[in-house]
């Protein structure tokens, strides 16, 4: 007993009692944020909600009949809904990357995943002819069969994701091999999407560009199910593993000293981050920097320690992704604008405060 009470008052135990407290505090003030912004997000668009309308219609108190109801179940909330999931398994994904491969630059853009995408929805505009023209409605282009143009990215970003691990496997999963090798595949997915955009005619030019345009308004309750179900899967993953990549973060040479069996964590934790990048990307469309910025706040607001990490990561992406959302729907009202323009236009410039600071520290 008496032992127990000397543990209690050591001030190194005190102290860091008190460390790891700020990182929940840290977390649970941003789990509220991300409650705010769902709330601003079902309530602001082009048709106002008042925030107790949208309260009443969350918790059912006004029935079916609510004139809101339908804005707000039919489409904001699975677009609000996808934001959050999207944006937590893109920055949980950029996270893994980030630390498997030890480098911070490490996210499913950088590494060709996102243009593997493109380039496989390009495809199927060609050869499916899935693009066409409206004459009336918000948007001139639509995307006749999206489940094929979905399958198709789908695919050529597992592909992708596969040829890499491959050459890393090869190369005994050398993390340069696959930072270089994801940015030889982006390259030649970017050059076969412009050699099918010269060859494609107006619909078809305008269908491509259309797809790249990441939104998370395209997504539809039962492809939310997909990616929700993809999603947590591989966050458990990763939350069960956080150990490993704790000892990981310290160098392979520490890893496998601790017992860790680097290269099987590090093809197995690609192979994950690549499955749920392709399956978001795949419905939302291309969103950049989501997954390489929002890793970056949370270790300077959070730190290394991967428990508390990857829970502000993936908190951080969804909050990025959402705000962003809520921006993009308000900044030119009535009309819509895609998110990922907004994410680019953002992202770049907070990417390079963060790099500033680093160098200076």
């Amino acid at each position: 007993m008496i032992d127990i009470q000397k543990e209690k008052d050591n001030p190194i135990v005190t102290s860091y009692k008190k460390y790891l407290g700020g990182k929940r505090t840290l977390l649970v003030l941003e789990f509220f944020l991300l409650l705010m912004l769902i709330i601003g997000s079902l309530s602001f668009g082009a048709v106002h909600v008042p925030v107790s309308q949208t309260i009443r219609v969350l918790f059912s108190l006004d029935g079916s009949s609510s004139r809101y109801a339908a804005i707000i179940r039919e489409i904001r909330l699975p677009q609000t809904l996808s934001a959050v999931v999207a944006g937590a398994g893109l920055a949980a994904a950029g996270a893994i990357m980030q630390v498997i491969l030890q480098n911070p630059l490490g996210s499913p853009f950088t590494l060709g995943i996102s243009h593997a995408a493109a380039f496989g929805a390009a495809c199927s505009v060609m050869l499916f002819g899935t693009g066409v023209m409206q004459s009336s409605g918000n948007n001139a282009i639509i995307i006749l069969a999206p489940y094929k143009t979905t399958i198709a990215a789908m695919v050529f970003a597992l592909g992708a994701s596969f040829f890499i691990l491959v050459l890393a496997r090869v190369k005994q999963s050398s993390p340069e091999v696959m930072i270089l090798a994801g940015v030889a595949i982006g390259s030649l997915c970017s050059a076969g999407t412009m050699f099918l955009q010269y060859f494609a005619d107006d619909v078809q030019l305008a269908a491509m560009v259309f797809w790249t345009f990441g939104d998370v308004g395209r997504v539809n309750w039962h492809e939310l199910e997909i990616i929700t179900v993809v999603t947590m899967v591989s966050l458990g993953y990763f939350f069960f593993h956080s150990w490993y990549y704790n000892a990981m973060h310290m160098g392979d040479e520490t890893a496998k000293g601790l017992g860790v069996p680097v290269e099987r964590v590090r093809l197995i934790g690609m192979g994950v981050s690549a499955l749920v990048t392709s399956v978001i990307i795949a419905f939302v469309g291309v969103i950049g920097f989501i997954g390489l910025v929002a890793p970056h706040i949370s270790r300077r607001l959070i730190g290394d320690d991967h428990r508390y990490f990857l829970m502000g990561s993936l908190l951080t992406g969804s909050v990025l992704l959402l705000a962003s959302d809520v921006v993009a729907r308000l900044i030119l009202a009535p009309r819509v604008l895609p998110v990922a323009i907004l994410t680019a236009f953002l992202g770049a410039p907070v990417f390079i405060v963060l790099l500033m600071r680093g160098h200076r520290r």
